[in-house]
């Protein structure tokens, strides 16, 4: 990744070191026949020291830490953030209640509830009203931060609706409010939520997971218990504190448990079903609810057998729940989970390649359930697991904030196309963010598109593994993981520009072009400066760059854009309309620093 100049985007803490002031009266008044005059008068206490102001903050600054913590600045977001600061921002957004999914999508169904025809096919109507509350609200909804953090914990508690979830979006829209609600909780709750999910439960396999049957040699499904330890929590192999592996004395890495241990802990999910209903009732026999309620226990299903995996012993005759109590307490309380889910959060909101010691501070959150801003303010309950302290201490730490930090070659992220697509909505403030009417928002996962669409991972690893070095690369050579290079090709690079393009001039397809158009971007302030390229570019360096712009790029985009006419107003839009798209395909924008 190139160094870029970083102009107007320090934001480190003044250290005003203040010389004490102390008094120099005396200890008694004047005469006191009880004073000595050998003794010393005593020294009064010095003064505190006042608390040091941080640096204001800038708008580079201002625009960058947006575009971490959300899915992308606005000009108000940037005006309302410089005098507010970083943390009380943060301290607001923690206390926003949560925009949710679920209501919305069922008031799209029918009257009856009904999802499927006579002939057990989705209604058309319905299937994609999960995927139209995911653009609404990362775009329009007010808690930015807790949405961002949703979609990141999505990519790493997947589910898909690449799947038979298609059918289902009630259960998608449940699931995605899971981890709405679970952003700012803590993470063992969030796994047990996650695991008595519908939608969980039907894309890995385990709803109405049986015990074993020696008789017909029936075994219980291992899909969930591969998953949960490999991707979920703990990874594959023992990990350091800074989320480095162990190195065994031979040489090699510590594996932490082997397929006997998958074995013994898919006994744990056995017995799970739809609540509301037998264990095995039929789908269109189901009350509407049981898609996006808790999973129920049906223990007469429920293996009942020991259950010994990574050292986590549960004993014969334990019921289910208790016996996923157990499961989760013993995975919960594993070493690697500070590490494996820190890194991973590293790299959804602030660099690929995070530094062992960025990981380090991370996981030290995760294990105290709190983290100190630089106020000395502390976010986070105490008990280990809380993600907001997880949060606070990603945004805040020193790799993220630091000038220095940020200026290092391997310093930063690609961003993903989604955030990218998100960012644009929301820079230049789109009329509506109401999907259900654009055709090529149905499916953005193409890479002549997007290639990537949310909540649609091609499988569980999601769409690109935390662990990928691009082969071939300068990242690669330098052995840093990059993970959104494993979704870029030839085709995605050329796909992006040509998705944003649309958007951007007011060309997509709609499904019905009778219905009010949405998406139209707002580009009079834009406009307003075009026929001063220079100033142009100023404004959408920092709403789109955090002026982060080279020379070397600006005077490409200036003389393209010096081409295009300027005699009137529909020119000057669309010399706007061209300039965003520009600098959203420039390099200083595509990597996020």
């Amino acid at each position: 990744m190139r160094n870029f100049d970083f102009r107007g985007l320090r934001a480190l803490f003044l250290v005003a070191m203040t010389a004490l002031v102390i008094s120099c009266g005396g200890g008694g008044s004047s005469g006191s026949a009880s004073s000595s005059p050998t003794e010393p008068a005593p020294t009064p206490a010095p003064e505190p020291e006042p608390t040091p102001e941080p640096e204001p903050l800038s708008e580079a600054e201002a625009a960058r830490f947006l575009s971490q913590a959300t899915f992308g600045p606005s000009s108000e977001a940037i005006e309302t953030l410089v005098p507010l600061g970083l943390e009380d921002w943060l301290l607001e957004e923690l206390e926003k209640p949560p925009t949710l999914h679920l209501a919305s999508v069922l008031s799209g169904f029918p009257p009856d509830g009904s999802f499927v025809d006579e002939n057990g096919n989705p209604l058309p109507e319905v299937v994609l009203l999960a995927s139209d509350s995911f653009w609404k609200t990362a775009i329009e909804a007010d808690d930015q931060l807790r949405q961002r953090v949703a979609y990141a914990l999505s990519q790493i508690l997947v589910v898909s609706a690449s799947s038979n979830l298609f059918r289902a979006p009630q259960a998608v829209a449940h699931y995605m409010d899971i981890l709405t609600e679970g952003a700012f909780g803590n993470y063992r709750d969030l796994l047990e939520a996650v695991t008595y999910s519908p939608a969980m439960a039907v894309y890995l396999t385990y709803l109405r997971n049986e015990k074993a049957d020696p008789a017909t040699g029936r075994v219980p499904d291992e899909n969930y218990a591969r998953e949960l330890l490999q991707l979920f929590t703990v990874g594959l192999v023992e990990l350091n504190p800074d989320g480095t592996p162990v190195t065994a004395q031979g040489g090699g890495q510590v594996e932490l448990y082997d397929n006997a241990d998958i074995t013994e802990l898919a006994k744990v999910f056995t017995g799970l079903s739809f609540q509301g209903a037998g264990f095995a009732t039929p789908l269109r026999q189901l009350p509407p609810q049981s898609l996006y309620s808790p999973l129920a226990m049906f223990n007469a299903y429920h293996s009942m057998e020991p259950k010994n995996f990574m050292g986590v012993q549960i004993p014969a005759d334990t019921v289910g729940k208790k016996s996923i109590d157990m499961a989760l307490d013993g995975i919960f309380g594993h070493p690697n989970m500070a590490p494996f889910l820190g890194r991973q959060l590293i790299q959804r909101f602030v660099s690929s390649a995070p530094s062992q010691d960025y990981v380090g501070r991370v996981a030290a959150a995760f294990n105290e359930g709190s983290y100190e801003l630089p106020s000395g303010t502390a976010v986070g309950s105490g008990e280990r697991g809380d993600l907001q302290a997880v949060v606070a201490a990603v945004l805040f730490d020193p790799d993220a904030r630091d000038v220095e930090s940020i200026e290092t070659v391997s310093s930063g992220k690609l961003r993903e196309p989604v955030l990218r697509f998100t960012h644009w909505a929301r820079a230049f403030e789109v009329n509506s963010a109401d999907a259900s009417n654009e055709r090529i928002l149905r499916d953005t996962s193409s890479f002549e598109l997007l290639g990537q669409h949310p909540y649609r991972s091609p499988s569980v690893f999601n769409f690109y593994r935390p662990g990928y070095i691009a082969p071939a690369t300068e990242t690669g050579a330098a052995e840093l993981t990059a993970p959104e290079l494993q979704i870029t090709n030839a085709s995605s690079i050329v796909g992006y520009p040509n998705f944003m393009t649309a958007f951007a001039l007011g060309r997509t397809a709609q499904v019905d072009p009778g219905l009010p158009k949405a998406f139209v971007a707002d580009y009079s302030e834009a406009a307003s400066l075009a026929e001063d390229v220079p100033a142009l570019l100023d404004y959408l360096d920092l709403l789109l760059t955090h002026r982060t712009l080279q020379s070397e790029t600006r005077e490409r985009i200036n003389s393209i854009l010096e081409a295009l006419p300027a005699n009137n107003a529909a020119d000057l839009e669309l010399r706007a309309q061209v300039a965003s798209v520009l600098v959203m395909t420039a390099p200083e924008y595509i990597v996020l620093r």
